[in-house]
Order: structure tokens, then sequence, then C-alpha cells
């Protein structure tokens, strides 16, 4: 089985995640933040791994540290879970409509950090969340697993529509870039 656990302390977070590559879409996620939690069960359901994330932050000052805390540390855990990457599918897109909104992500688990994200939003929350800190959130997630990672809203009206559209997207582009459809590492340097 592919899989990780993290615990991450700093003076802004105290949080553990658990991930498991091969589960079956199991989530248990307190983050504090109510929408959050709901995109990050979407992303376990979509994926179909298994996480288990719990964060005390400092949302007393705001949203961001736990959000980009929580990118960290999924991050690491989806590059630890995935070791040397043998017989993975490495390529993967999802276009992804949600009501009026339609996203396109687009990922190569490449070992070359790198995140294009293409996405204005109308509003400054959804719910308590800050949505300049999904952007935060997909940064720290592709510095810390190694993705090259574009995420575009292609349109949409409702900002939560788009942003539900982008995370089942990912999630569902994840499951197919982890797939093991070989014996060989996906690379012509036969290094990732």
């Amino acid at each position: 089985m592919r899989t990780a656990k993290i615990e991450r302390k700093t003076t802004e977070t105290d949080l553990v995640v658990e991930i498991n590559l091969d589960g079956k879409g199991v989530s248990a996620i307190d983050t504090g933040i109510g929408f959050f939690d709901h995109m990050l069960e979407l992303l376990a359901f979509h994926s179909q791994f298994d996480l288990k994330i719990s964060c005390t932050g400092d949302l007393k000052v705001d949203d961001h540290h736990t959000v980009e805390d929580i990118g960290i540390a999924l991050g690491q855990g989806f590059r630890q879970a995935l070791g040397i990457k043998k017989g993975i599918r490495r390529y993967a897109h999802c276009y992804l409509p949600m009501d009026e909104a339609l996203s396109l992500v687009v990922i190569d688990i490449s070992n070359r950090p790198y995140l294009v994200f293409d996405v204005d939003f109308k509003a400054e929350k959804v719910g308590t969340m800050c949505t300049q800190n999904f952007k935060e959130f997909f940064q720290a997630f592709a510095n810390q697993a190694g993705l090259t990672l574009h995420i575009k809203s292609l349109y949409g009206e409702n900002d939560h529509h788009r942003i539900e559209a982008i995370f089942k997207g990912f999630a569902r582009a994840l499951r197919e870039a982890v797939e093991i459809v070989s014996t060989e590492i996906p690379s012509s340097k036969g290094v990732l």
C-alpha cells in the first residue's frame, strides 16, 4: 500500500495528515474551516485516496497559515506515498463541470514543481475561507509533491461552483496520474 503520515507543528499550526493512495475515498477532515473541509472531502472521494487531516491553526489571525501548511503536509505525504514512482501513469488531465462552471486541471508528476493558477475569483470569501488561499494551497502542494500543475477556471459565475469544479478535477487527475500502468519509471531518464 502506498501510504504516508506527516506531522507538522509550527508556532502557527499543529497538524497531522495521513494519506493512502490505494484507498476507497474515505476521509476524516477537521481543519477548522468548513468550506476547506468540504473541498478536502471531495478531494478524497473523487481521487479515491483515503485522507485523514486534523489541524489546529491560528484561525484568530486568518486562514492562510492553516491552508498553506495543510498543502505542505499533504504534498509531502503524497510524495512519500508515491515512493520512486515506478509504473505510474504520470500525466493526467481532467475537464470537470459543476453546474455553470468548467475547470481544467493538468498534472505531470515530474519532480519539477510548477504551478499555473489561472483563476480570477469574484468573491473575497466562500464561507469563511479567503479565496486567495486556494492558490496558496495548490502552490504548497505542488512544491512539496513535485508536481507540474496547471489549473484553469474556463468559466463560471458562482465561486463555490468554480472551486468545487477545480477540486474535483484535481482529484480525478491525481487519481489517474498515480494509477499503476507498467513496471517502468515513466521517464526517458529512468528517474523522476
